[in-house]
């Protein structure tokens, strides 16, 4: 996109309000992934569910200056407006005239099935070959297709776009807004069926997108689609695909014994090594070889690109459960196709025993008979031991299933049961309709067993924050630092809390930890402090954004960068040597990264360094002459550049103790869990985490015994003794036992004797009155505070928290 807000309201038929010749390069949807307000517009979008009009203000809080809404709101000073009559209308005409005006080859992908692997498939086979723009994710309905046709830009040749429907009538509007050149229609199933009177109309309505098509590619096993296409198109380039011979396209060699795969190709062979033999990997096989050929690829260059092919991540996930069980959670849909698939990943698993949870099968209009006797025939080919049935449909048909077979209304009925608690050694797979909501299940299966918590609570987390934020000026950003599993606290649920309450950016060490956020639906800005070499293509397929810190940094990403694909400037961060002496570019370097990083297409989100001292006042001359250093050198290369990153400087104790040096954000970190060396600060603060156990029990010894292992502690008078379920392997040090360290009894201290074993340690609780079997012990809280307990083990908070085992148990509260 590279229009004016007037070019706009004219292919829209929109109204003006303001400044006409602003220039728009990209309309943001979503207001918490708004990464560059810079020729930004914010669209909100109605719909029957939700309004995007009542994020407005968070966006104009943002910066961002042009609105397109279907309301004007008076109230917002100097904003400038581009009015229209519907918003998801609005976004499908500018989509419909910017794909029109484009010039590239272009693909589109629909079916029930394997879209997106294709897509994504494609989009590796032939970044290469063609400057290339694909959707994004799973971009493909009413909305997400025009947003995904918005990114074409002149520099690209290809396009490779999935489209999705699940109502009649859908198609008729994706088709006027984009007709594919090449259509590719994948396997037709069951979803969404429920929409439609038969899978005949369905199809119809599926293929109405080729309307203008030149090719066609089809799966031609199913006859309703080889005779529908036949009927409508025969004037056009069919080519079809699948297992019968009777396709253009197949396998000409037995599939599931031969080491090497054929394909027939009209009246070609192509073979080539497959690692995965399921049908809907291999049907994907057939359509991507065929597309390929389509596009004049040569076949030893087909070959090469099939076996450099990634995997493409599903939502279909293996956890660790409790009593060595392995949970499958497939708790997003539930169609035939899709229990296929989820019984095709099953198998990979060597486990003999094996247990299925399955609900109704939501939105298919069949005969119910039918469906569940089809249904029955898949789940007893896999002889499970136990099958759980949910839902009063399914129950109905429980006679069929061979295995030993219990039926429950819903889902919490199956978790009260206990039943699933009983099973060990075992694969169990989660398979259901969203509604039943049987990720609960998965919640139950994957607890930790264990009477030591980790218990972070999260009013107090903000609290902290909104503290830190009142020492700050209204228009300063904060990024909150998650590194290390947000300090052992839980990465993703501490992400989320902070997500929610609209931080401006997250801060992680490593790529993975990024990528684990992204996975699990953290859609804020993350800064990737320490992007390693070999994690840049994660950098970029999950829209992380990178520290740059060196010359051989800046170019081994950018060739990253470069080789994906990747046609905006890529956001990335430069930190500056100050005086740590860790990481940085150095004064005199930055004439020469000035020079390289004008030559690149890449954009200086910020411009930042870090205080290595900020929290030690006999070393405040060291800290100012650090922010000298920075305001110094960060000026100098933001003449350089010619525009105005981000600059940040600020830890917890730097925004505390050097306030007036916040720039345009800060980093908040342990200052966010309630800790700071300032005293008068730390009685601003709440604590955060708490850890804590139970006594596990109780014992009397008599002068002369001994405690532990090696006797290290040995009584002096009678005393009574705790042993409490916590140890080395949770993240107690050895070295504070035999009365360095203490932990607290019913607010009392309680000498901690004998040696720290792995998974437990014993304590004095002889002058503790009342105490007993099952009381709760603290590690550290409040009593003794967590500065103390480092203090114990001679290291910092820091230390403390980010040493505590996987195996305690993360509990999340709010007062």
């Amino acid at each position: 996109m590279n229009y004016t807000v007037k070019q706009i309201a004219d292919i829209t038929n929109a109204k003006v309000i303001g400044d006409q010749d602003l220039i728009i390069k990209n309309i943001a949807f979503d207001s918490r992934i708004i990464y560059s307000v810079k020729n930004t517009a914010f669209i909100a979008i109605n719909t029957n569910k939700n309004s995007g009009e009542k994020f407005i203000e968070s966006v104009i809080d943002r910066g961002i200056n042009v609105i397109i809404s279907e309301h004007q709101y008076p109230q917002f000073d100097n904003i400038n407006w581009i009015i229209v009559e519907n918003s998801v209308e609005f976004l499908q005409k500018l989509a419909q005239f910017h794909f029109q005006n484009s010039h590239l080859k272009s693909i589109g992908i629909t079916g029930s099935n394997g879209k997106t692997i294709l897509k994504e498939w494609l989009y590796q086979c032939l970044w290469n070959e063609f400057p290339t723009v694909k959707s994004p994710k799973s971009f493909n309905s009413q909305i997400g297709l025009p947003l995904s046709l918005l990114q074409i830009n002149d520099s690209h040749e290809l396009g490779i776009f999935e489209v999705g429907i699940s109502k009649p009538h859908e198609m008729e509007k994706l088709e006027q807004i984009f007709q594919p050149q090449i259509g590719l229609l994948t396997h037709i199933g069951t979803a969404h069926l429920a929409n439609f009177t038969s899978e005949e109309e369905l199809i119809a309505e599926k293929i109405k997108l080729f309307k203008n098509s030149e090719v066609i590619i089809f799966n031609g096993d199913n006859e309703l689609v080889l005779n529908k296409i036949n009927n409508l198109y025969s004037s056009k380039k069919l080519i079809s695909y699948g297992f019968k011979n009777s396709n253009q396209v197949y396998f000409k060699s037995n599939i599931s014994r031969d080491e090497n795969v054929v394909v027939q190709y009209f009246g070609e062979e192509i073979s080539f090594p497959v690692h995965q033999r399921d049908e809907a990997t291999l049907t994907n096989a057939l359509a991507l070889i065929t597309v390929l050929k389509e596009l004049r690829i040569e076949n030893q260059k087909i070959i090469e690109k099939i076996n450099a092919l990634k995997a493409v991540e599903m939502r279909l996930e293996a956890i660790e459960g409790q009593k060595n069980n392995i949970v499958i959670n497939d708790s997003f849909n539930l169609d035939l196709d899709s229990l296929k698939t989820a019984l095709q990943f099953l198998n990979e698993y060597k486990k003999s025993k094996k247990s299925l949870v399955l609900t109704d099968i939501v939105g298919v209009n069949s005969n119910l008979q039918e469906l569940y006797e089809e249904v029955s025939d898949l789940v007893n080919e896999q002889k499970f031991d136990s099958v759980f049935l949910i839902g009063d449909e399914i129950s109905n048909f429980s006679d069929l299933f061979k295995s030993k077979t219990f039926t429950f209304i819903n889902t919490q009925e199956l978790i009260e049961s206990k039943h699933l608690t009983e099973i060990e050694n075992q694969i169990i797979l989660l398979k259901g309709a969203r509604k039943f909501e049987i990720e609960k299940i998965k919640d139950l299966l994957e607890l930790r067993k264990h009477d030591t918590v980790l218990e972070i609570n999260l009013n107090a987390l903000l609290h902290n924050i909104n503290y830190h934020k009142s020492l700050l000026k209204p228009a300063t950003r904060m990024m909150a630092m998650v590194k290390a599993n947000a300090y052992g606290l839980g990465s993703y649920e501490i992400s989320e809390f902070l997500q929610h309450h609209h931080m401006d950016y997250l801060g992680v060490a490593f790529v993975d930890e990024g990528v684990e956020l992204r996975k699990k639906g953290i859609t804020v800005p993350i800064v990737v402090m320490n992007p390693e070499q070999h994690s840049y293509d994660a950098v970029i397929q999950y829209n992380l954004e990178p520290e740059i810190y060196s010359f051989r940094v800046l170019e081994l990403f950018y060739e990253a960068v470069r080789k994906s694909g990747y046609d905006k400037e890529y956001p990335i961060h430069l930190k500056l040597e100050t005086g740590m002496h860790r990481l940085g570019f150095k004064g005199n370097e930055l004439d020469e990264l000035g020079e390289i990083l004008g030559k690149m297409n890449v954009r200086v989100q910020s411009i930042f360094s870090h205080l290595s001292s900020s929290d030690i006042p006999t070393e405040k001359d060291f800290t100012l002459n650090q922010l000298d250093t920075f305001e110094k050198n960060s000026a100098y290369l933001i003449e350089k550049l010619g525009y105005a990153p981000l600059r940040h400087i600020l830890n917890s104790s730097g925004i505390t103790n050097y306030t007036n040096h916040q720039y345009d954000m800060v980093r908040i970190g342990i200052g966010m869990l309630g800790e700071s060396q300032n005293s008068e600060i730390q009685k601003q603060l709440q604590s955060v985490v708490s850890f804590k156990t139970v006594i596990s029990q109780i014992s009397l010894i008599e002068t002369g015994e001994s405690v532990g292992y090696s006797r290290r502690f040995k009584a002096a008078k009678p005393l009574k003794i705790a042993t409490v379920p916590v140890g080395y392997a949770d993240g107690i040090p050895r070295l504070i036992g035999n009365q360095i360290g203490n932990v607290g009894i019913n607010k009392t201290l309680a000498p901690i004797v004998g040696s720290i074993c792995m998974d437990m340690m014993m304590i004095n609780v002889d002058h503790i009155p009342n105490v007993k079997e099952g009381d709760t012990v603290t590690v550290f809280n409040a009593k003794p505070s967590l500065k103390e307990f480092a203090e114990y083990c001679k290291t910092i908070t820091y230390e403390v928290l980010t040493s505590i085992s996987p195996r305690v148990k993360r509990i999340y509260v709010k007062d």
